[in-house]
């Protein structure tokens, strides 16, 4: 089986305001699958968040299903690699300054480093750059 992209769908509590956070931390939208009740964010040529509404997101849940308020129970653990440790940082930094939280303490492994972020819903977001002669040496 080969997997050409990964969706991943989000509830989100206000998508305007949503929007405006990611767009803050540099990302775009596709919006082809954008509308009023979800935005397509475009993590990368194959990676895509869909923040959807709360009524939209739980038209796609089985009845009596009930959503997670993620800023009290953890749901995911989404994790971007960067290209670099200052990217980490930059990113996180935005992430914070557009209202996002953090969530742990940064992370040091020597050949990894990661740091990490809630946005404004409470979804986690983990940050990591990875030595990559560290990779090829596995």
């Amino acid at each position: 089986m080969t997997n050409k992209s990964i969706f991943v769908n989000l509830p989100v509590k206000d998508l305007p305001r949503s929007r405006a956070f990611f767009s803050n931390l540099g990302y775009a939208f596709n919006e082809q699958f954008s509308d009023e009740t979800g935005a397509c964010l475009v993590i990368s040529e194959s990676i895509y968040a869909m923040l959807l509404t709360h009524e939209k997101f739980q038209g796609f849940m089985p009845k009596g299903n009930s959503l997670v308020d993620a800023k009290k129970s953890t749901e995911v653990l989404i994790a971007l690699s960067c290209e670099s440790r200052e990217e980490v940082d930059e990113l996180v930094a935005r992430a914070l300054s557009a209202g996002g939280s953090t969530f742990n303490e940064p992370q040091e492994h020597g050949f990894m480093y990661g740091r990490d972020f809630q946005d404004l819903d409470g979804h986690v977001w983990e940050v990591f750059w990875m030595d990559p002669g560290f990779v090829n040496k596995a």
